[in-house]
């Protein structure tokens, strides 16, 4: 597989997508952290 090929079978991301996706995980693990009651 040459560099070329490898970049036609690459995951495309927008940036957007990530940032939206890992401020949704965040938001998940403060939530879970405050109803087991973990809140500092």
């Amino acid at each position: 597989m040459r560099y070329f090929d490898a970049d036609d079978t690459a995951i495309k991301l927008n940036p957007k997508t990530v940032i939206a996706i890992s401020t949704g995980v965040g938001a998940a693990v403060m939530a879970l952290n405050f109803s087991f009651g973990l809140w500092p």
